[in-house]
């Protein structure tokens, strides 16, 4: 049996991965559990901006924070991207899976090979990370994983079937893993974001007239996410704080999905 106190020690010292960590979300959930003093592991398929990403946070944070270029799409990789982490860091006891992909395509124009593409970043992923950090996380009590979702994942979206179904797969998949990870004590849970004001989103409202201020119609608060809002629901699910909390979906969304608003 680890005790609570135990669980505050470890957890406070070890490496979190923050896939996708170079943007958006992911920067943002590296900048709040830096400023907790954890150190961080940037991954992300742009090289050179996880690099000075890494390096801006560890000035900033005081802490140690390395970049690494990794496509999570390509599953067979993701071992050897977790060895190249832990050379870096001594001991790891955290993830967040934030990479992520929307590729809006209707049905019309849906492939077979941007079907797979999106499934195999957005959520294929997530288990072969967690099994290649498996030990790790059974050797740092309070070990804990956060894996980003999507209000999607409930409402579905005729713009992109695919990304729909990757963010409801999240949601399963975190359920099925944490039936089987509290058998070592380790947590996982998921982050569901509604309109978030990131760079993916960006590229969204920019091509639509109007989308922007339709979002903001709908949403009870009136107005987008903003990523650090995602960041501090990512940084309390990774924390001693949420040391009971495994298998859940936290909704952060300014109150789109309760919404009656059109």
């Amino acid at each position: 049996m680890v005790s609570s106190s135990e669980i505050k020690m470890t957890t406070l010292n070890t490496a979190v991965i923050v896939t996708g960590g170079a943007s958006g979300i992911g920067k943002a959930s590296a900048e709040a559990l830096a400023a907790t003093g954890r150190p961080i592991a940037i991954w992300d398929l742009d090289a050179d901006k996880s690099a000075a990403v890494a390096s801006d946070i560890a000035q900033r944070f005081n802490i140690s924070c390395s970049s690494q270029a990794v496509d999570v799409s390509q599953l067979d990789q993701l071992s050897e991207a977790v060895n190249n982490s832990r050379a870096q860091h001594s001991q790891i006891g955290g993830l967040v899976h934030a990479a992520g992909v929307d590729g809006a395509a209707s049905l019309e124009h849906l492939t077979p090979q941007l079907w797979q593409k999106i499934l195999d970043i957005n959520l294929s992923s997530l288990p072969f990370i967690t099994q290649a950090l498996l030990d790790d996380f059974k050797a740092n009590a309070g070990s804990a994983i956060v894996a980003i979702a999507s209000i999607n994942a409930t409402l579905g979206n005729a713009a992109n079937p695919a990304y729909s179904a990757s963010k409801s797969g999240v949601l399963g998949t975190v359920r099925a893993l944490a039936d089987d990870l509290g058998r070592h004590n380790i947590r996982i849970n998921s982050v569901s974001p509604g309109q978030i004001d990131t760079p993916m989103l960006a590229r969204s409202m920019d091509a639509v007239s109007g989308l922007r201020q339709g979002f903001e119609r709908r949403i009870l608060l009136g107005r987008l996410g903003e990523p650090h809002e995602i960041a501090n629901a990512v940084a309390f699910l990774l924390s001693p704080q949420a040391s009971y909390i495994t298998g859940t979906e936290l909704v952060v969304d300014g109150g789109n999905l309760s919404s009656q608003r059109q």
